[in-house]
């Protein structure tokens, strides 16, 4: 019986990261990252897809990088913010948040960043890998308590085997996950640091679509 479960687990995992309709690649400066986006978040899958297409993301840079917990690109939550403020018409696009069980914090899931608006909405222009830290049950137990929420035993599985930052679950937006090329990102992760955690030296990176 256990030997079913473990068997239809990694079909049910193969299934998630090859079954979707979408994959891209990070081109960046250590190597290259393949990621799937979920077809179960539709408008930040086709956000990417628009953001390839438009060069939003062509030389872009990974600016924010903190090993344990994420590393994020595109626009800066600085220059977001100051070009709003300019903005006479005061707009703040966002995209809607997209909420799944089977899209969660785990280490290589790609999400969209955001401010502290109270709809949780999506930047249009910056995004996040995952990098994370070792999960505990008595970390998971916590959150359930905290957030009032109950994790699947895939999450559980997944959090416990291979560690995440489940603490952003329901928070931001997971649109996507790493499928080849994780040891990249995970040494961008390592890189050095000033005191506002940008990168000492440039990381740039360009998204496109693959096969």
């Amino acid at each position: 019986m256990r030997r079913f479960v473990l068997l239809l687990f990694i079909v049910l995992q193969l299934s998630l990261s090859y079954g979707q309709s979408r994959k891209v690649v990070f081109t960046t400066d250590y190597g290259t990252i393949k990621v799937v986006l979920y077809d179960f978040t539709p408008k930040h899958r086709d956000l990417m897809l628009r953001c390839i297409q438009d060069s939003t993301y062509h030389g872009a840079l990974f600016n924010w990088i903190i090993e344990n917990f994420v590393v994020q690109g595109g626009e800066h939550d600085i220059d977001i913010a100051r070009r709003e403020a300019a903005d006479p018409m005061a707009k703040k696009p966002r995209l809607s948040p997209e909420f799944d069980e089977q899209a969660f914090h785990k280490v290589g899931a790609l999400g969209a960043g955001r401010d502290d608006n109270s709809e949780k909405a999506s930047f249009l222009n910056q995004i996040y890998f995952v990098v994370g830290k070792t999960v505990t049950e008595e970390d998971l137990r916590k959150l359930e308590e905290k957030k009032g929420v109950k994790y699947t035993y895939e999450q559980r599985k997944v959090y416990l085997e291979k560690g995440g930052q489940p603490r952003l679950d329901g928070d931001y937006t997971v649109f996507g996950e790493i499928y080849e090329g994780l040891d990249v990102i995970m040494a961008i992760s390592r890189l050095k640091t000033d005191q506002q955690d940008f990168p000492l030296s440039p990381v740039r990176f360009t998204v496109s679509l693959t096969e």
